[in-house]
């Protein structure tokens, strides 16, 4: 199979591409960094939080309106058109009973993750990856954004290097939400990619 993912998803893609190599043809990781690495002295306090975020799960902000969704997609992205955040707006949300229109999103994303993020587990998958990856980033994301001094760019650079074939494409004009900034320049590397 071919496999495709963006950020979070660009990281489980990989996974399972070194987890089960057999299985995969070709993936493309869309800006998928991975996480600074977490030390195993931060893994009770990790856990305790996380059971109590459970009891009280944080719920997904609802608006008044599909235009009030269309506006908070562009606050999320400055670089997305309104005709295109226009579009999505009713694809990445519901009307419900109460009127109002609530994100098809999962508000598990909001709680910390239990387990902690091992850099030395994640690069043991990476490196039993046998599919070409294409990685695609936009040229103007800022990874400092993300994650300040705890995971620096020359960290993410030296992870990627252990991918046995990277082929790699920059974008220009567009940040972390590349398929918004420039869908058709990423649909038609993916067709290319792909085949």
């Amino acid at each position: 199979m071919d496999l495709v993912g963006h950020s979070m998803g660009g990281n489980v893609v990989m996974s399972y591409a070194g987890v089960r190599p057999a299985r995969v043809r070709r993936l493309v990781n869309l800006e998928g960094f991975g996480l600074p690495d977490s030390a195993a002295a931060q893994a009770p306090a990790r856990l305790a939080r996380w059971l109590d975020e459970l009891k009280t799960p944080a719920p997904l902000r609802s608006y008044a309106s599909v235009d009030e969704v269309a506006a908070r997609l562009r606050k999320n992205n400055p670089r997305l058109p309104q005709d295109k955040a226009d579009w999505l707006a009713p694809h990445w949300s519901e009307r419900r009973a109460d009127g109002r229109w609530h994100v098809l999103g999962d508000p598990a994303h909001k709680l910390v993750n239990p387990v902690p993020y091992r850099v030395e587990e994640v690069l043991a998958a990476w490196r039993r990856i046998v599919a070409p990856v294409l990685w695609v980033e936009g040229a103007d994301t800022d990874v400092a954004k993300f994650w300040g001094k705890r995971y620096p760019r020359a960290e993410f650079e030296a992870r990627l290097a252990q991918v046995p074939h990277v082929e790699r494409l920059l974008l220009d004009d567009c940040g972390h939400m590349l398929h918004h900034d420039q869908p058709a320049a990423v649909a038609q590397r993916l067709r290319d990619f792909l085949g």
